[in-house]
């Protein structure tokens, strides 16, 4: 892999080496567009290589809320991407001989309360109608598939599945390369100017010259395009993995393979690797963290799904930047001619940002519109952006505090 020196010219520059901006250089070199991708660390450093690795197909928002908020025709465009997404990646996966531990083996949404089934069920029937393959489970199924008790039932999707991001990362990487595209490591983006038509980007050691250019720098979107990074609100996810279970005790964890995640405003998930190793995530606060207490809330979710697998030793601590938007959707901006941005995953990046990549990168090799469903929305800052350091917290403790006090009416009934 290249550090681009000196000066070099290309039709598009993307800006970030994550699963957007890596699949967009992918597909659009496969175009036969010259492509160069310049990352400030190493591909996959950010979100990319460090999330609970969970392929979920679709958005946040539910179908029917999809075509209510962008109207009929684009909303369904918007529905079949996101349907289409969990098999792009396995397809990539396959098609490039990725290694990188994936397995198919379905996504459970479990519902920690008979409010939340309602909801859950209302999202499974409507992906049902559009013939994707879901089911409704109950309490006792949710039980045996999780390994887990305290939940009134779920939705499980054979779309979904798991992989370890940040070997997939490196595989898209690669693929990239393949395909004829340059990925530049250590080169981050210091300046960006537009003269005689064409964006000008500087870094330490190169020149960058490129017709167009594409921001895929999601929650660690910085300096260099302040008012993109003032439209997100960028948290940490944090994740524990434990040493490898012992295999009779592993049989009793989610034992069918599948991956999980729960429907808590600060949202719990699960999955084990190949290594047997149990991996458990959740939301955060606004900082990294820097101690092991910091990850105190998911070692109390481990305890609480799975009493048994909290006192086995705790390997390895990591956290990643999720970028949420306001209205829970990727956001797609044109904000100068020739710049395109994708940002907003809001914790389905594995799937989605390979998506949204694609489309976003076809886009730009070819110059039609139709790839990418999203409309070009204008940058808008969140509301006191500035002050995001200081109300988060109380945000996060007001979610913790709803959590809680569900649990408890949830106990009581």
């Amino acid at each position: 892999m290249a550090t681009l020196e000196g000066d070099a010219r290309f039709d598009i520059a993307v800006i970030g080496a994550g699963f957007t901006g890596l699949s967009a250089a992918l597909h659009a070199a496969k175009s036969r567009a010259s492509v160069c991708v310049l990352e400030a660390g190493e591909p996959g450093w950010g979100a990319s290589g460090r999330n609970g690795g969970q392929v979920i197909a679709g958005f946040k928002l539910d179908p029917d809320e999809i075509v209510e908020k962008y109207g009929e025709a684009r909303g369904e465009r918007l529905i079949a991407l996101g349907d289409a997404a969990a098999n792009l990646v396995f397809d990539l996966i396959q098609r490039y001989g990725i290694s990188c531990g994936a397995r198919r083996s379905g996504w459970i949404q479990a519902a920690h309360g008979p409010a939340a089934m309602e909801t859950v069920a209302e999202c499974a029937r409507q992906w049902a109608e559009r013939g994707a393959p879901v089911e409704i489970l109950d309490s006792a199924q949710v039980t045996h598939l999780l390994g887990a008790e305290g939940y009134a039932g779920g939705l499980l999707d054979w779309r979904g599945g798991r992989l370890q991001p940040l070997a997939f990362a490196r595989g898209l990487a690669a693929a990239a390369i393949k395909e004829g595209a340059v990925v530049s490591a250590r080169t981050p983006v210091t300046a960006m100017t537009r003269k005689d038509g064409l964006w000008h980007l500087e870094t330490p050691a190169a020149h960058i010259i490129a017709e167009k250019v594409l921001i895929a720098t999601n929650g660690y979107t910085g300096a260099l395009a302040a008012p993109l990074g003032h439209s997100l609100v960028s948290v940490a996810s944090f994740i524990i993995a434990t040493r490898p279970l012992s295999p009779n005790f592993r049989a009793t964890i989610l034992p069918e393979g599948h991956v999980m995640s729960d429907t808590r405003k600060l949202l719990t998930y699960a999955r084990l690797d190949d290594d047997g190793r149990l991996v458990v995530g959740g939301r955060g606060g606004f900082s990294d963290p820097v101690r092991d207490r910091d990850f105190a809330h998911v070692d109390k979710a481990l305890a609480r799904l799975y009493p048994l697998a909290a006192v086995e030793e705790i390997a390895f601590r990591w956290s990643g930047r999720v970028a949420i938007t306001r209205d829970y959707m990727p956001h797609y901006h044109e904000p100068a001619p020739g710049v395109s941005a994708l940002v907003g995953l809001n914790g389905r990046g594995v799937a989605m940002a390979t998506a949204l990549g694609r489309a976003a990168g076809l886009v730009l090799a070819t110059g039609d519109r139709h790839p990418m469903p999203l409309p070009a929305l204008p940058v808008r800052p969140i509301p006191f952006s500035a002050l995001k350091r200081f109300y988060l917290p109380i945000v996060t403790q007001w979610f913790r505090f709803q959590d809680h006090r569900s649990a408890l009416r949830e106990s009581s009934e």
